[in-house]
């Protein structure tokens, strides 16, 4: 049986999808500047706290600074969904809080947060970030009780 044209291109599109997202992961997880996979015009949304991020040079300060400024963090990379020319993934945000974050001044504060994240890709470049679940569990725990002689919110 011949492979149709539409069946090769969606295979390349996937693989090419695959690629484009672990090459940014690994940069991300690396803390390098992750300008470069992403689209002149991609858009960053944090869904729940209803703001957004614009432009390639924007979305790229934005990311850096919630992962080396406002908090000394990391991803860590759960599963990813990968499909033609789209994504999803669950992550664990982990990492202390070292600067300002939705109003709240630096804590000290340990941080383990699931979120998850929809991306779309078009010519092996990410053009939108849709992120759940990442403000409010930030919110949730920088503003929580602490545990007394801790510096993690009590469980």
């Amino acid at each position: 049986m011949a492979t149709s044209v539409v069946e090769t291109r969606g295979a390349h599109d996937l693989e090419r999808t695959r690629a484009a997202l672990e090459s940014y992961l690994a940069a991300l997880v690396a803390r390098e500047n992750v300008a470069s996979y992403l689209s002149d015009d991609v858009v960053l949304t944090l869904v729940e706290a209803g703001q957004e991020f614009r432009g390639r040079d924007t979305v790229a300060t934005a990311i850096a600074e919630l992962h080396q400024t406002t908090f000394d963090a990391r991803p860590e990379v759960g599963n990813l969904v990968v499909g033609e020319g789209t994504a999803a993934g669950e992550f664990v945000f982990v990492g202390t809080h070292t600067g300002d974050f939705a109003g709240i001044p630096a804590t000290g504060r340990s941080v383990r947060v699931p979120y998850t994240v929809f991306y779309d890709l078009a010519d092996g470049q990410i053009g939108a970030l849709r992120i759940l679940g990442f403000a409010s569990g930030l919110v949730a725990q920088l503003s929580a009780e602490a545990a007394p002689g801790s510096t993690t919110p009590a469980p």
